[in-house]
């Protein structure tokens, strides 16, 4: 598979804004709440008085809050409320290309990286061959040319990187641990070894976890206060979101949906157990049997709704998006079946889920949401003061 290179016009055009403050000083929760307003409120902006609405601040705190935006390139004027008796309010905005963060999408057999503005829009992405299993240096060493690449088209700060792989793994330190097939990266300290080539802030999780955590944030869960996200790849895992937030477990060890065991005198799985749902829907896809890898993967989804009571289930991953009507159907019929009928769609975001997930775990910081829903307040353009 040859190098995919996407460059959106606005990496060529955009200019560069102006240096502002270091953006570190500004990484304080009510800044935090105020920075995703105003991502969420997109173009139409908000303004002061809406702002102090929402987040139950004083108006005086969110006026020297958007001082400190402002002189930092991440906010700007956008126009004028109308007037409702009395001086029209000034409307502020985010500023998009006033920062970037990368996304990296470490799968077993490919490497995606991707460059997003602050309002999660892609500007760069290039996607190539990667074999997981070659070690250490040449991964390391095929991420960081892929991003040197992407992030030339970035103007102004890079916030740094997300990285998303298969688990097990521990998201707090960044170190892997016995990555199912691929034993020899127990232990490997990939978030320390990747900040030192790249020079950048670098956050690590699962690529199920990473998912959620983008659906959840750019909202495509829609009301749905939990949901599963089932990814079907090279391997199969899950991305919890319980109570609007992503769950990981205390060792980032919640989601390892895939080793289930569905049949105690099943196949052997690379995990050391046997009869692993993923191992049985892995075989099921070599035969080319989307039917019994749908009633696998339903059977699956329904042990999860019954024991956490989830609202939604979403599909991804490349295997399934190949056929995803036939999965989602599929999936369906099988929670109907057994009485345990929630909602099931195909994920949204596509192909991008994961690495759009990747990149959101950098830009969740700055918004203040690591693994939160937006805040329920109305649009800030649908209200006025």
């Amino acid at each position: 598979m040859a190098p995919v290179n996407r460059t959106s016009p606005a990496a060529t055009s955009a200019p560069a804004p102006a240096p502002g403050a270091n953006l570190t000083a500004l990484r304080d929760h009510n800044t935090a709440l105020v920075l995703g307003l105003l991502r969420d409120a997109g173009p139409d902006g908000a303004s002061r008085a809406e702002l102090a609405a929402r987040t139950g601040l004083t108006p005086q705190a969110v006026s020297k809050i958007t001082a400190r935006l402002r002189a930092a390139g991440l906010a700007a004027e956008a126009g004028r409320r109308a007037s409702t008796g009395g001086k029209p309010p000034t409307v502020l905005r985010l500023v998009p290309d006033a920062a970037h963060a990368v996304g990296v999408h470490l799968d077993r057999d490919a490497l995606t990286v991707t460059l997003v503005d602050l309002s999660g829009t892609e500007t760069a992405t290039r996607t190539s061959p990667l074999d997981l299993g070659a070690g250490a240096e040449t991964v390391l060493d095929a991420v960081t040319a892929e991003v040197a690449r992407v992030r030339a088209a970035a103007g102004g700060t890079l916030l740094g990187a997300g990285v998303a792989l298969p688990g097990p793994l521990d998201h707090r330190t960044g170190v892997l641990h016995r990555v199912t097939g691929f034993p020899q990266w127990d232990g490997f300290p990939l978030r320390d070894a990747l900040a030192g080539r790249l020079g950048l802030p670098v956050v690590v999780d699962k690529d199920t976890n990473a998912a959620a955590l983008g659906l959840v944030l750019r909202g495509c869960a829609g009301p749905a206060g939990s949901f599963a996200y089932l990814h079907l790849g090279t391997g199969l895992g899950a991305g919890l979101v319980l109570g609007g937030a992503v769950h990981r477990g205390a060792r980032t060890g919640a989601g390892e949906f895939g080793h289930q065991v569905l049949r105690l005198d099943g196949p052997p799985c690379p995990c050391g157990n046997r009869g692993c749902i993923e191992v049985l829907c892995l075989d099921a896809v070599a035969r080319g049997d989307v039917a019994e890898t749908a009633r696998l993967l339903g059977t699956g989804a329904a042990n999860l709704v019954r024991l956490l009571d989830i609202d939604l289930v979403l599909l991804g991953g490349g295997t399934l998006l190949r056929d995803a009507a036939a999965y989602e159907s599929g999936v369906r019929d099988v929670l109907g079946g057994t009485g345990d009928a929630v909602p099931v769609a195909v994920t949204p975001a596509g192909d991008r889920t994961v690495v759009e997930g990747a990149a959101e775990l950098v830009l969740a910081s700055l918004f203040g949401r690591e693994g939160r829903a937006r805040l329920t307040h109305p649009s800030p353009g649908t209200s006025r003061p």
